[in-house]
């Protein structure tokens, strides 16, 4: 939405990957920036799959895509950040010799507004319950997607629907692989979705939200800190 001015340094950086055994779709949630929407015209001209739709959000615009991928996996990669050339390959290789695992995330380099290196650590069922520390720009199995629903289109404020994924996911006990090393780059820019986000007054809507929606994994959470505290 917008950020047709990075479009071409996301598709370069998948295009780049070691591998050839990817789809490119992009999706223009209603841009209305002129420049973007030239520029996605321009890509959808040059042979490029682009979906042009009203603005329907950033759940229902991934889950839009997701539908049409025919591929097994999925990397969600919005238009403002960049992956390495090993990213594809290296997770790839780790769903394709062990079915017990899931979704592949990695380290992510900062960059634009902020320089700083992000190690994210080992997946940790307590740690995500209290905050979300896992990009979107993970590579999971579509069946994941399949069996969670999809990304969340009704939530009450756009930003956490990340979040919420990864919330359902672990519910639904699938594996988590963290690869401990830098694959992966997220551009911070001033006034993203995420800062507003938190400026937001109605912020405690989205809170109550999903604490009622993933109760079952706060309350596991909850029981075993309280465990810990007891021995």
């Amino acid at each position: 939405y917008n950020h047709g001015q990075y479009i071409d340094e996301a598709i370069k950086s998948v295009e780049e990957c070691q591998s050839d055994d990817y789809e490119i779709i992009i999706i223009n949630d209603g841009s209305t920036d002129d420049f973007t929407n030239n520029r996605l015209i321009e890509l959808k001209n040059e042979g490029y799959q682009v979906i042009f739709q009203e603005n329907q959000g950033l759940g229902r615009s991934r889950n839009n895509g997701i539908k049409l991928a025919k591929g097994k996996y999925i990397l969600p990669l919005d238009a403002d950040n960049k992956v390495t050339p090993e990213f594809i390959s290296k997770a790839k290789e780790i769903l394709d010799s062990d079915p017990s695992i899931s979704i592949v995330y990695t380290n992510r380099q900062l960059f634009g507004d902020s320089n700083d290196l992000l190690k994210v650590g080992e997946f940790n069922l307590f740690r995500i319950t209290e905050g979300n520390y896992i990009d979107a720009c993970a590579i999971y199995r579509k069946t994941v997607w399949e069996k969670v629903g999809g990304y969340d289109e009704n939530m009450p404020l756009q930003g956490w629907e990340d979040w919420d994924f990864w919330l359902s996911a672990a519910k639904m006990e699938f594996r988590f692989f963290y690869i401990p090393e830098l694959l992966f780059f997220y551009r911070v820019v001033e006034n993203s979705m995420i800062q507003q986000l938190g400026s937001n007054p109605k912020i405690d809507v989205l809170i109550e939200y999903l604490y009622k929606k993933h109760i079952s994994l706060l309350l596991k959470h909850y029981r075993a800190n309280n465990d810990e505290l007891c021995q």
